[in-house]
């Protein structure tokens, strides 16, 4: 598996698959929950309303309407506006891996991810990047044949240098 960073709006990448981080309802929101909902159109919110919400670290698809992309895949990251707590790092590694689990289930072979939960839910970006590179690493070592490009996409050029610099180590 290749992966990559780059920066750029996440909707305009003509992957199989583009992750959106959600809320729990995936009937839209703030940040690139709100600009993949108004990018993929009306139809996109339809089909979220029948998919009964999502659990954090979770993740659902659905089309992707009229965005590039073949598939969204939904998943929900935890919020820690409060405070990073016991069991969050697992699930915003949860997050990368389930998301790239139901992403094979439907037969993509190249997806972008944005930085799960650094937004309004605040997770640290140090240390969500970290989680998910060393996430979607080990999915690609344990799973060699199943997805062949991962892209990080980056809001800022600090997200690019810090995405850049974790894939440089090893």
């Amino acid at each position: 598996m290749r992966i990559t960073a780059w920066q750029g709006d996440i909707t305009t990448l003509a992957v199989d698959a583009i992750v959106n981080a959600a809320n729990e309802s995936l009937l839209g929101g703030r940040g690139v929950d709100g600009a993949i909902h108004h990018e993929a159109g009306p139809g996109l919110l339809e089909e979220c309303r029948g998919l009964g919400g999502c659990a954090t670290g979770e993740a659902k698809p659905t089309g992707g309407h009229n965005l590039p992309s073949r598939w969204v895949v939904h998943t929900v990251g935890p919020d820690v506006r409060r405070g990073v707590g016991d069991g969050d790092a697992d699930l915003l590694a949860s997050c990368y891996r389930r998301s790239l689990e139901v992403a094979v289930g439907l037969g993509a072979r190249s997806v972008a991810f944005p930085a799960i939960s650094t937004g309004v839910y605040g997770y640290p970006k140090e240390a969500a990047a970290r989680i998910a590179v060393d996430t979607v690493r080990a999915f690609g070592h344990d799973h060699p044949a199943s997805i062949d490009e991962v892209v990080l996409v980056a809001f800022a050029d600090d997200d690019l240098d810090r995405y850049q610099a974790l894939l440089a180590r090893d």
